[in-house]
């Protein structure tokens, strides 16, 4: 495979995935369109919501850990080479980040913090 065509991405992510995928999709554009509105609405990140939606978080990262642990064939025990590891720590980064920023916006609009 020479070049990354994203429909062969996205067939891999459909398979991985199953209907979760549709889900996880339509919560991170959810959260991305929420978060934007909510900076252009409040004009500034407030420290306090921000700082409560960090430490969510790191919550955020372990489930995103726990999803890659449930709907892959494979478990952390067969994570041998670096690549293996990085992919592990890349998916609980992307957690950490969506779950903070989906937190972030979710307290904004409902007014807490």
């Amino acid at each position: 495979m020479k070049e990354l065509d994203p429909l062969v991405l996205l067939a891999v992510f459909q398979e991985m995935l199953g209907p979760q995928l549709w889900l996880l999709m339509l919560l991170a554009v959810a959260g991305i369109t929420g978060f934007a509105a909510l900076l252009v609405r409040e004009r500034r990140l407030y420290s306090r919501r921000l700082v409560a939606a960090e430490l969510f978080g790191l919550v955020g990262g372990v489930i995103a850990l726990v999803m890659m642990a449930q709907f892959s064939v494979s478990g952390f025990s067969d994570a041998g080479g670096p690549i293996d590891w990085l992919l592990i720590g890349l998916v609980y980064g992307i957690g950490l980040v969506g779950s903070t920023i989906l937190v972030y916006a979710a307290l904004g609009w409902m007014g807490l913090m």
